[in-house]
């Protein structure tokens, strides 16, 4: 079963074990995005992706089994006002 996670800003969205399985975002100018798997914000490695321009409104759904994750789920935002929902397990 997938949750999801609204985000206005950078935030740890789940500790531990666990997948992503997509990002949607609503609006926002440039709105940047970098994902990592890690269990709090001071550790930034590893890179799950790498930072990116998202388009906004924009959808990035990944394969049925998601990206798997060992540690947790950081996502830090940048831009302004972005407004991003994230899928995961």
């Amino acid at each position: 079963m997938a949750y999801y996670s609204h985000l206005t800003a950078s935030s740890q969205v789940k500790v531990g074990l666990g997948k992503l399985k997509g990002l949607f975002v609503s609006s926002g100018t440039s709105p940047t995005i970098a994902v990592y798997d890690s269990p709090d914000g001071d550790n930034t490695d590893p890179t799950v992706i790498a930072t990116f321009t998202a388009a906004t409104p924009g959808n990035y759904i990944f394969t049925a089994e998601g990206i798997s994750l060992n540690n947790g789920l950081y996502v830090v935002l940048g831009g302004t006002n972005p407004k991003v929902t994230v899928l995961f397990e």
